[in-house]
């Protein structure tokens, strides 16, 4: 474990058991050279501990990139709940969850993530101050995250096309929950064609009906013949095996940690398929949960996530001049405010 932990530059790992409100939580704090660590609390099934400690790592490391490309006033955290296997008390999980976050005494605040919902964290905050996105304050990131992708597909297309309209451009999104159906919101309204995947049939036949949208097997998701693929569900879709299947010019989506490996972007980069970072092209939501906690304007935070876009042209324009995956040129610069 403390090879993990030294490898990601981890600053601390924090578990809790709570066996009456069946809670097994791990809380990863990364960063806080900005400030105290920022970042959701995942809920979903692992295979094992050792899988939930894992993402939990990967996840706070790039929420520090993250909030310090978004130059945000924060560092990055994560938490993450290996999801009872039984039935459970879910407003009794959640509040024996805030009352773990409390105990951190402020250096980790916590939001919504992948599992995790606005009603959730009602229940974190009856126990804490530490806590960003609730339907107590107001603050859903899901919207602002959607808001960032376009933000940052617009400019990857400038780079690719030399037009960042994206009129009659194909898009392909991979989960259309939260994030993904606010997504293709906003596609429908710039007037992009819309292929939609998702495990669950109901969450693609909404899409369908509102949008227009075509479906596509998750099947044969990462073998859609598109302009831009977005992956906007979980991590690691960029891997060994889907890279031989791809057929788009750009990738572009909300998901989390989307390359399997590192290498996998220098693989991009050799194909010449665009990869705008996920953890610069996501980070939306990071931005309204930090600049609301700071009781910021909404009109701030939205003109501050529109400039994801003008910090992705910056890098695409710097990976191109140096022949470098724009993968690489991320990590480097947030490494540079991280580090040094």
């Amino acid at each position: 474990m403390f090879d993990k932990i030294g490898q990601a530059h981890l600053s601390e790992l924090h578990f809790k058991s709570d066996e009456a409100a069946q809670l097994q939580a791990i809380i990863a704090i990364h960063n806080t050279k900005l400030g105290p660590a920022l970042g959701g609390c995942r809920c979903i099934d692992y295979a094992s501990d050792d899988a939930a400690i894992t993402d939990a790592i990967r996840l706070a490391r790039g929420m520090s990139y993250k909030a310090a490309l978004a130059k945000v006033p924060q560092g990055g955290g994560k938490a993450v709940i290996l999801k009872p296997k039984q039935a459970f008390d879910r407003a009794a999980l959640y509040r024996a969850f805030g009352k773990f976050v409390n105990e951190l005494g402020g250096r980790y605040i916590t939001a919504v993530d992948s599992g995790t919902h606005l009603d959730d964290m009602d229940e974190v905050a009856r126990v804490t101050p530490y806590v960003s996105g609730s339907n107590i304050d107001g603050l859903d990131p899901s919207p602002m995250t959607a808001l960032g992708v376009l933000a940052g597909m617009k400019a990857a297309a400038f780079h690719r096309y030399g037009n960042a309209d994206l009129a009659g451009r194909i898009v392909a999104i991979q989960g259309v929950g939260n994030v993904g159906f606010a997504l293709a919101e906003l596609l429908h309204k710039e007037g992009a064609r819309l292929l939609v995947s998702d495990i669950d049939p109901q969450k693609v036949e909404q899409v369908k009906r509102a949008f227009g949208a075509e479906a596509v097997n998750p099947e044969h998701f990462f073998h859609a013949h598109c302009h831009i693929l977005a992956p906007c569900g979980l991590g690691a879709v960029i891997n060994d095996t889907t890279l031989t299947q791809l057929d788009c010019d750009i990738i572009a989506g909300s998901a989390n940690n989307q390359l399997a490996e590192a290498r996998h972007g220098q693989i991009l980069h050799e194909r010449g398929i665009l990869y705008a970072p996920d953890y610069v092209i996501n980070a939306g939501g990071l931005i309204k949960v930090s600049l609301g906690h700071l009781q910021r304007s909404e009109s701030a935070i939205r003109t501050k996530t529109w400039g994801i876009g003008e910090t992705l042209l910056h890098m695409f324009d710097r990976a191109a001049a140096d022949n470098r995956p724009p993968s690489q040129v991320a990590d480097q610069m947030a490494e540079d405010i991280l580090y040094h």
